[in-house]
């Protein structure tokens, strides 16, 4: 088969990217992995941007300050604190992201390079996963938002008792199924689908947080009561002294939310027109809305200490608590948001990743429906009670991939691949019978200083020794080192 890249030609444009993918094996590819030609290549700077705020503006985010200020920190050091660690992880975005733009790939495809054809699908499975639980977690909270739009409206005629095996009423699973059904209708309308929603729900999203934190400055008397509470860390206070020891694990656990995403981003900048609007659309789409959600957070938390009596940081509560029209307005914006969260984050990862298990069976559209299918199986309404803590933890992990797959590309291979050979089962990426090993064992020796760590995090084990727990602290930064190193050392020993 040949198939032929134009690029983008327009102003501003690298040099034309011509491949012939004439010998391309059927068995490693389907319509969906197959490089973006010109016409697929529609997103500018402002719809990248217009995704991340998307998944920027969900539950989840608005909480993570909840975390950050219940350790002790003050508004501002919550708000830098996730400012600094979407600034750090924004640039392996844009790395990884580059060469989505440049050969047009997605993110299973461009494991090949490193992994090798059938040593990629374990990273890609790995990612997908994880994305798996938090479709399901995030589908039960658009679900829940919609059993509390319907049942205020009822008078509370949905409210009912559990059901068997489920645990959760009738309601709240019909409630459920019917937001995760609005799922599957993206999902069979593709990728181009996601970026229409993301494009005209961003500045509603944005539109939504500013008048919340309006409503909060009128009703709680100004900021200077809303941002009052000093930091517990400063002089005098509890934790007097302790701020770097708080403050390091808390970087690395920001870093961690959104790192898995900074390994399949070429998913989406592969649709991008050049490599200035990936990189562009991400430095606006990012840090900034990541750090003023932060800011509204905890500005909007802070203000429902003086006008309800205490601090409310779940955004479903607080709805029900404003009451009247508010309560709809505030939870169908919380369902956009959590949609467009979903879409993005954790349906178009899972989707390449299940697909690129058998390329030639699954597309994108089958692997998307496996994701929604394995997300209901998760039970994410007793998910999002238990193992919250160990999807993140899994997360950390992961950074030892983004290590192998940074070294390969930019120190390695010099941002240069031969991408029909990503096609080929006996391509020059195939490495050992499909597997490269470098890859695979790289990636087994970026996790293992952060193993003993993980493990007591999660609580398989009674804790681990000061060292590991240090290094735990440092989890992303230990695992995307180490694996990187010893994917250029492994290279040269085992693919002379």
């Amino acid at each position: 088969m040949a198939y032929v890249i134009t690029g983008y030609t327009g102003p501003g444009a690298q040099s034309a990217q011509h491949v012939d993918l004439a010998g391309i094996d059927q068995e490693l590819y389907n319509e969906d992995q197959l490089p973006t030609t010109t016409e697929q290549r529609t997103w500018d700077w402002l719809a990248i941007s217009a995704l991340w705020v998307g998944m920027v503006v969900c539950i989840p985010t608005y909480m993570l300050a909840s975390y950050l200020i219940g350790s002790g920190m003050s508004w501002d050091q919550a708000v830098l604190t996730i400012l600094a660690a979407n600034a750090i992880v924004l640039i392996p975005m844009v790395l990884v992201g580059h060469a989505g733009t440049k050969y047009g790939i997605p993110f299973p495809v461009l494991l090949r390079a490193s992994f090798g054809h059938r040593g990629a699908k374990i990273p890609a499975v790995a990612r997908g996963m994880v994305a798996c639980g938090w479709f399901g977690i995030q589908t039960w909270v658009g679900g829940s938002a919609i059993f509390v739009i319907l049942n205020t409206l009822t008078g509370g005629a949905l409210a009912g008792e559990p059901l068997a095996i489920l645990g959760i009423s009738a309601g709240e699973f019909v409630c459920f199924l019917a937001f995760w059904g609005l799922h599957l209708y993206f999902i069979k309308n593709g990728t181009e689908s996601i970026r229409w929603l993301e494009t005209y729900a961003a500045p509603f999203l944005l539109a939504i947080g500013l008048a919340l934190l309006g409503w909060a400055y009128v009703n709680a008397g100004g900021f200077s009561e809303m941002l009052s509470t000093p930091s517990a860390f400063d002089p005098g206070h509890p934790k007097e002294g302790q701020f770097w020891s708080v403050f390091w694990p808390s970087l690395t656990g920001m870093i961690g939310y959104w790192a898995t995403l900074a390994l399949n981003i070429p998913d989406f900048t592969r649709h991008a027109r050049r490599q200035k609007d990936q990189l562009l659309g991400q430095m606006v789409g990012l840090p900034i809305p990541m750090a003023l959600f932060a800011f509204i957070a905890s500005a909007v938390t802070s203000a429902t200490v003086v006008i309800f009596g205490e601090a409310i940081w779940d955004p479903i509560q607080l709805s029900e608590k404003m009451g009247g029209l508010s309560v709809v307005i505030a939870l169908f914006a919380l369902i956009v948001a959590t949609l467009t969260t979903n879409l993005a984050a954790n349906v178009v990862a899972p989707a390449h990743g299940f697909a690129n298990l058998a390329p030639s069976k699954i597309n994108l559209k089958r692997g998307g429906y496996i994701t929604a299918g394995i997300g209901v199986a998760m039970f994410p309404w007793i998910l999002v009670n238990h193992i919250v803590g160990l999807l993140i933890a899994f997360s950390a992990l992961l950074g030892p991939i983004a290590g192998v797959m940074l070294a390969d590309y930019y120190l390695l291979r010099k941002t240069k691949l031969e991408v029909a050979e990503l096609f080929k089962l006996n391509g020059i990426y195939s490495g050992s019978n499909g597997t490269n090993w470098a890859g695979i064992l790289a990636l087994v020796l970026g996790i293992l200083p952060n193993l003993p760590g993980f493990l007591a995090g999660v609580g398989i084990t009674a804790g681990t020794s000061g060292f590991f727990a240090t290094i735990y602290t440092y989890a992303w930064f230990v695992g995307l080192i180490v694996a990187g190193a010893a994917y250029l050392v492994l290279s040269k020993i085992l693919n002379k």
